[in-house]
């Protein structure tokens, strides 16, 4: 009987300096697709999986994401004045209950392993917890962190989002060595991370949603350097597997968008755009004319 997974771990200290100069006043996960900021994707995604409790691990300048989540009773009150039901129910949508968010300082950007390990505090000995990245914007139904505490539920464990990535990628990721392909769920007899070309295990790229047993925090608390001289949460995984305690991969149902890179949050901005009913047309007509205009120009 697998302990139920309520409390989620948000990494989103990061600088963004990818994204500069709009980072410069404002965080990466305040940034938009669409109208919604990575964030609420993220947290929309953490609800849905029944997540209760949400730990942001921060730094420096990011009092606009602590903001984003705070209630705006003056806006409230226009919105209501103003009879914008629809507005109204989609600003309440933000909101979150009193106490539910944590935030908690990294005060050296030391690795995502590092960032975990942050929030230890806020986590008791003997319970689960999700490992949710922001930068990874996941278009799936039902949502991918979903799809893995389902999963989970059977397997127990520990569990990771994978999927296949190309060759030339691999060497940008954490990557599984597979003891046991069962088809949607893998068996990891091991966890490599940032392989260099040619020595990889497998092409099956660890994604950033996790489920996490509580050993492996007592294994960040080893504080090993790893790969880069920072603390790897992939080496933290891999000590279970070495210690014969189980460790999944799961193949999401769903498109991962690396919304960390420009290109990646241009592909999500079309990609959420087109699905809007108020937007997909008038969008879908742009786009083609634009590719029409680009050919011709050609």
């Amino acid at each position: 009987m697998t302990r139920k997974v309520t409390k989620a771990i948000f990494p989103v200290a990061g600088l963004g300096t990818r994204f500069l100069p709009a980072t410069k006043s404002i965080p990466k996960e305040i940034l938009t697709l669409v109208d919604r900021p990575l964030i609420q994707y993220a947290i929309d995604e953490a609800r849905a999986a029944g997540i209760e409790e949400f730990i942001f691990v921060t730094s420096r300048g990011k009092g606009a994401l602590e903001d984003y989540f705070d209630h705006s009773h003056e806006l409230e009150a226009n919105l209501k004045k103003s009879g914008k039901d629809a507005l109204l129910e989609t600003l309440r949508s933000t909101y979150m209950e009193s106490g539910a968010i944590a935030y908690i300082r990294q005060h050296k950007a030391l690795g995502l392993g590092h960032a975990v390990w942050c929030a230890r505090r806020l986590l008791s000995d003997d319970e689960p917890f999700a490992v949710v990245l922001t930068d990874d914007v996941i278009q799936g139904e039902p949502p991918c962190l979903q799809q893995m505490v389902e999963a989970y539920g059977e397997t127990g464990g520990s569990m990771v989002a994978t999927m296949e990535v190309a060759p030339d990628k691999v060497s940008s990721y954490g990557v599984l060595d597979v003891a046991e392909d069962m088809g949607a769920i893998v068996r990891a007899k091991g966890m490599v991370e940032k392989p260099k070309a040619g020595t990889e295990p497998s092409n099956l790229a660890v994604i950033g949603r996790y489920i996490l047993a509580p050993s492996v925090m007592r294994n960040l608390n080893k504080l090993k350097q790893g790969a880069g001289g920072e603390i790897q949460l992939t080496d933290a995984i891999a000590d279970e597997i070495a210690e014969g305690r189980d460790v999944f991969g799961l193949r999401f149902r769903g498109q991962r968008f690396d919304c960390g890179s420009k290109a990646g949050f241009l592909q999500a901005t079309v990609a959420f755009g087109l699905e809007r009913d108020e937007l997909k047309d008038e969008f879908a007509d742009y786009l083609h004319q634009a590719m029409a205009m680009r050919k011709a120009a050609e």
